[in-house]
């Protein structure tokens, strides 16, 4: 989160938060502590254009310090807005006390996002109308903002941010989020009671009740454009806020919202480098804030409710991927092909006949699968080969057969699958690599389910050891062309270290320091038990045969 605000794959913005100020004029600046309606004042910055107002104000509320966006505020000025900038409750010159962090963003008993936004509009320099502008931690905190439905607020640009705190932030798949969270709190320099709170809270309560915009969808007004990367640690954050909102939210916000996805994560990878990834201009933040707080909306029609990125080999210039695609709606139409795993290690898109197939492998804590590259926010990221993990004795490997033809994946990806456990608590993680024609087997998606909450993230229910229990892996979406040469591949496991905290497999909290239990876990594909994962098939070339024609 604050390194994504420094390293964040979008060149553009970060010329924009750039904490050198951009040569050239600015109007006037002043320095303000505005009041919250519990009495706290909070570090304000206000740029003025030069000239005479009342201007539109964009708003951006940042833990990072605000005085890292002068460069912005010489851009908002020459274009005419009103730059606010404004450090969160207990950070930098912010009075107040930052625990938890984002609750006092939101629409409950502190709502200091609603209380900035309207006392802008108050100003004379404003002309009542306020836009937000956040990416990452500064995009959550308008997640929280807008459900509280200041009367102001005319627009939000969000980029790469979660829309429910728990599975998208803290405990995806009922597991910790430790490399992200741990790191991010740490190096921030967030009050130490963030992290001991957020530990506390293993299952999804009313504490993440409240840190969950996708819940109060339906009271946010205002239109917003959503921003992600398809390896972006809130990849499904910001899918799940452009769906929810769109389809939910009130008069202001229905249908008027719009989504773009990248082929980037927190950051860029120089591991693939996609070509034509270059945005979309309408994805340009100056364009949206000019069509909602100067032309009041008109025009709006003009741009693609959903632009997203299909990758493809970068290597391979016949690939119909590396481009850009519109959408109305999403997710967009799919053929949802389930393909089966199978005792020989193979994918095919018929299931087992076996009676008793399973594979199993033995998961010890304390040597736990490396983390390679992924949706991570620091460290090793985006679209690195899993070769070196993948020769490990408690990783199972499923290849589909060399494709014939390029196959367009583009949606929600699922692992099915039954399995049984020696403990009583384990995880099960799964990941989705393109396996190109040099060996090179590159992870596209990833995630993993806590065993304890393979039937809610409400509460924790420990496994009955040597009990099989059907059981599902969220691995969240991408749109992905694969080509002929190449081949997919899943991969499954019980670990993921340090993106995801080991389960000690005793049923004990895994932050504690404690005792550790050796697993065998068992994965089971058979007539019985058919695991498989499910793919979102939306073309394929030539259209005809099976997809793909030599999977039998």
């Amino acid at each position: 989160m604050k390194r994504a605000t420094r390293r964040i794959g979008l060149f553009w913005m970060v010329i924009l938060v750039a904490a050198v100020a951009i040569p050239g004029r600015a109007g006037a600046k002043e320095t303000v502590m505005v009041p919250m309606r519990d009495g706290v004042k909070l570090a304000t910055d206000i740029h003025l254009p030069e000239g005479g107002g009342p201007w539109p104000t964009i708003l951006v509320m940042t833990p990072y310090n605000r005085k890292g966006l002068e460069g912005l505020a010489v851009e908002t000025g020459k274009r005419g807005y009103v730059l606010v900038a404004q450090d969160f409750r207990g950070r930098f010159e912010s009075e107040g006390d930052d625990y938890p962090v984002f609750l006092s963003c939101g629409w409950g008993e502190r709502q200091d996002g609603y209380d900035t936004v309207e006392w802008i509009a108050a100003q004379s320099w404003s002309n009542g109308k306020v836009g937000g502008w956040g990416i990452s931690a500064p995009g959550i905190a308008l997640n929280m903002t807008a459900p509280s439905r200041p009367p102001h607020l005319t627009c939000c640009y969000v980029g790469v941010a979660f829309s429910n705190m728990y599975s998208q932030a803290a405990y995806q798949g009922g597991a910790f989020r430790k490399g992200l969270l741990e790191e991010w709190l740490t190096q921030s320099k967030f009050t130490p009671k963030n992290l001991e709170l957020f530990r506390a809270h293993p299952n999804y309560d009313d504490f993440w009740k409240a840190l969950d915009p996708e819940r109060v969808a339906s009271q946010v007004n205002v239109p917003t454009l959503f921003l992600g990367g398809w390896y972006d640690i809130f990849s499904a954050g910001t899918l799940n806020s452009f769906v929810t909102i769109n389809k939910q939210g009130g008069e202001g916000a229905r249908g008027k919202c719009r989504l773009i996805m990248e082929p980037y994560g927190h950051g860029r990878s120089d591991d693939l480098v996609f070509p034509n990834a270059s945005h979309p201009q309408s994805a340009d933040l100056w364009n949206w804030f000019d069509l909602w707080l100067k032309n009041d909306g008109k025009g709006i029609e003009q741009i693609p409710a959903v632009q997203y990125f299909v990758m493809g080999d970068p290597s391979d210039p016949n690939t119909p991927g590396n481009r850009w695609k519109t959408a109305d709606d999403w997710p967009i139409p799919a053929q949802m092909v389930a393909v089966y795993l199978h005792t020989d290690h193979k994918l095919r898109l018929r299931a087992s006949e076996e009676l008793f197939g399973s594979l199993s492998y033995v998961y010890d804590p304390k040597n736990p699968v490396p983390t390679i590259g992924g949706a991570n926010l620091t460290g090793s990221k985006g679209p690195k080969d899993q070769r070196p993990v993948e020769e490990r004795s408690d990783v199972l490997l499923f290849d589909s057969p060399v494709f014939d033809r390029y196959i367009e994946f583009t949606g929600q990806v699922r692992l099915k699958f039954w399995a049984s456990s020696t403990t009583t608590d384990t995880d099960f993680t799964a990941k989705l690599c393109d396996v190109y024609p040099d060996g090179r087997s590159i992870v596209v998606l990833d995630g993993i389910l806590r065993a304890s909450h393979r039937n809610s993230m409400d509460e924790s229910e420990p496994l009955e050891p040597g009990k099989i229990y059907e059981m599902e892996i969220d691995l969240w979406s991408t749109s992905l062309t694969v080509g002929p040469g190449h081949r997919i591949r899943v991969a499954v496991s019980s670990s993921n270290a340090p993106r995801f905290e080991p389960n000690l497999n005793t049923g004990k909290p895994s932050g504690t320091n404690g005792q550790t239990e050796t697993a065998t876990n068992t994965i089971y594909m058979n007539a019985k038990h058919p695991s498989h994962i499910v793919l979102p098939v939306t073309a394929h070339w030539p259209p005809v045969g099976e997809i793909p024609s030599t999977s039998k």
